[in-house]
């Protein structure tokens, strides 16, 4: 399959949003006190999943900019495994559990993203059967 325009457009922002989200992980779990600190209230299963995902955002857009059907699936699975995140961690704030309001705000625009994108690959590639 040869993507079209707007795949490769969303392919090209997935890999530079996958090195970014890396970088920003691994300041959040590796980097010095004050980093770490000024993160907040972080849950750690949300930033080591941000983290992980990220290598898989830069996957899942170099696949998808070569048209490769298994770049398509990882995008779907990205935006499923951001949902089950998102929903863990909804039940983590409505128990009471401490977080910051800017992890709402990421994991909107992250299960945003990839379910754009995965709706996006799934039309282009059911166009081109």
């Amino acid at each position: 399959m040869t993507p079209s325009r707007p795949l490769k457009i969303l392919a090209g922002i997935a890999v530079v949003f996958g090195a970014l989200t890396v970088f920003s992980g691994w300041q959040g779990l590796f980097g010095d006190a004050a980093t770490r600190a000024a993160l907040g209230h972080t849950v750690g299963y949300v930033l080591w999943f941000n983290f992980l995902a990220g290598f898989a955002y830069v996957a899942a857009g170099l696949g998808l900019w070569r048209g490769e059907r298994w770049g398509r699936w990882l995008a779907t699975a990205l935006a499923l495994g951001t949902a089950l995140v998102a929903a863990a961690f909804g039940l983590h704030v409505l128990g009471g559990g401490a977080f910051e309001m800017r992890t709402v705000g990421a994991l909107a625009l992250r299960l945003g993203f990839w379910a754009v994108v995965a709706v996006v690959a799934q039309r282009a590639a059911t166009a081109r059967t």
